[in-house]
């Protein structure tokens, strides 16, 4: 399927299945104009193996909003016009951030009352 897409989007949780979700294997079977978009995590794609699709011109652009190594962007990703890199700042508007603290009191405020918090992290999902 990688070879008929136009548009990826990565949208997954880091974990052992998608740790190089996009590796240099399945970069190869991508089109030429194929658009590539990180949102999730940075370590979904094999960084080294996308900075050689880049300057091989194997891929029409890229965007990364995550790396594989944060902070450190991988220095062949550097300087394409192709090529978009934003330091990981997908939820930072104020509206997500004020709700992001409204969920944090409404956990901490439903724990304290004795019941099981909406947004608890359950170890068999880790």
């Amino acid at each position: 399927m990688l070879g008929r897409m136009d548009l990826i989007s990565l949208n997954c949780p880091a974990t052992k299945e998608t740790h190089h979700l996009m590796s240099a294997e399945r970069l190869a079977k991508l089109q030429p104009h194929v658009i590539l978009v990180n949102t999730a995590r940075g370590e979904l794609i094999d960084e080294a193996a996308l900075a050689d699709a880049v300057r091989e011109k194997a891929i029409a652009g890229v965007g990364l909003d995550v790396f594989e190594h944060e902070p450190k962007v991988h220095p062949g990703l550097v300087g394409h016009a192709n090529v978009v890199l934003l330091p990981h700042l997908g939820s930072a508007t104020l509206e997500t951030r004020r709700e992001m603290g409204e969920r944090v009191i409404q956990n901490i405020m439903t724990y304290a009352n004795g019941h099981r918090p909406p947004d608890r992290v359950i170890p068999a999902m880790l």
